[in-house]
């Protein structure tokens, strides 16, 4: 029963944000940006009036927290931020300030799993090299950044993938965000091991995005919600409009966020891992993703969509029963007379258990009563027995007779 009531309270959270997908993401302080979690997407606007465009991933800017950067040959890695420590891990270096080691602990221990699962997925050895400088707040972060890179004002990790260096901060950007260290880490790290296994040639920003979000792990319920409203509304955009729909509208941005995750987390299933290899090789040689899909998993990217759009129905089509009114009502009684009958028995438990308290302390003084009287009967004769009194002398009567009209005492 515990687990029905707790699919009945996730339920209630769906619909909180299942109502308008404009309510998934609170972007009230950041104009003309949409914050996703540890990351913030931005690019142009397009026109309202431009026609959809394919999705090559050639001509649209990377992720936000994955830039790419311009003439990297001219760049080198910045030094070491003065007082801070290293940690070797061989094919990882963690900068930090000493004070913050108990923090960077974690991520030491997590670094050579989160590689071997990422060389897993993309079919390849990747993470040669990278270096992880960890600021204590995010301003000090950007100060980490390359002289000349750019740089995510929103971000609370950024992967310079050409550059092998990942930026991170223990402090997140805003008071309330949901901010977890270690699926920042992974996320960034995922942007830099798709980089590696591609190589020079571009990725779509919405796979690179889905990819990172996808391996490290994160879940959101906004994101599931975001994605059930749209689905329920017949309002999935099309992967051709994705890439531009990133930036170009709040709402639309979210629902494209969404549908990056779960779409890479579709192609990337067990039973099509090895499919999801040879894609990633395919985008290594050079390959358009729409290609890279016809080569690998033998339709085209547009029969691929239409399998997944398929996938989500069948995923969220139940939920329309289960939000009708009718539904959450009897949801509603249901819990109602579960928790009567339950504070029922539980009042008849406490009864009992007081009757049989009871007749415990009953049992109790009788046998006490009982070894009264037992060990006063066990006494000697002479202490039970009770002395017969005696009148005194004077208090005794004697016979008087009557004789010749005078009393006379025998004697």
């Amino acid at each position: 029963m515990a687990r029905v009531v707790s699919r009945f309270l996730l339920l209630l959270t769906l619909l909180l944000f299942g109502g308008s997908a404009s309510a998934v993401e609170d972007t009230a302080s950041e104009p003309a940006h949409v914050r996703t979690g540890h990351t913030e997407i931005s690019g142009p606007r397009p026109s309202a009036t431009e026609p959809p465009v394919a999705d090559t991933g050639r001509d649209a800017p990377p992720p936000a927290d994955a830039p790419r950067v311009a003439g990297e040959e001219q760049l080198k890695l910045p030094p070491v931020a003065a007082g801070f420590s290293t940690y070797d891990g061989g094919w990882f270096h963690i900068s930090y300030y000493p004070s913050s080691r108990e923090r960077i602990e974690p991520l030491i221990v997590a670094a050579d799993e989160a590689k071997r699962n990422l060389e897993e997925w993309l079919g390849r050895p990747v993470l040669a090299k990278v270096r992880i400088d960890v600021a204590r707040t995010p301003g000090e972060m950007a100060t980490l950044a390359p002289r000349g890179a750019p740089y995510p004002e929103y971000a609370s990790g950024v992967a310079y993938s050409e550059l092998g260096l990942v930026l991170l901060t223990l402090t997140p950007r805003f008071p309330n965000e949901n901010f977890d260290l270690a699926q920042v880490f992974r996320h960034e790290l995922a942007h830099v091991a798709l980089a590696d296994a591609v190589g020079p040639h571009p990725i779509p920003r919405w796979f690179n995005e889905g990819f990172a979000v996808t391996a490290s792990g994160e879940t959101s319920f906004e994101r599931m919600g975001t994605l059930m409203s749209a689905t329920l509304s017949d309002r999935l955009l099309p992967l051709s409009q994705v890439e531009r729909s990133f930036p170009s509208d709040e709402n639309k941005a979210s629902i494209a966020y969404a549908e990056a995750a779960d779409v890479v987390r579709f192609l990337i299933r067990r039973e099509d891992r090895h499919r999801f290899r040879a894609l990633v090789a395919e985008l290594g040689q050079g390959r358009t993703l729409d290609t890279a899909a016809r080569e690998a998993y033998g339709v085209d990217l547009v029969s691929l969509e239409h399998e997944w759009r398929e996938e989500v129905a069948k995923r969220y089509t139940f939920w329309p029963i289960l939000c009708s009114g009718t539904v959450i009502w009897a949801g509603m009684i249901g819990l109602f007379v579960w928790g009567w009958r339950r504070r029922r028995t539980r009042s008849r438990a406490t009864l009992a258990r007081w009757a049989r308290d009871e007749a415990r302390e009953d049992d109790v003084r009788r046998l006490d009563e009982n070894a009264r009287i037992h060990i006063v009967l066990q006494r000697a004769p002479s202490e039970i027995t009770t002395p017969i009194p005696t009148a005194p002398a004077s208090e005794i009567e004697v016979p008087r007779v009557q004789h010749d009209g005078t009393w006379h005492t025998l004697h």
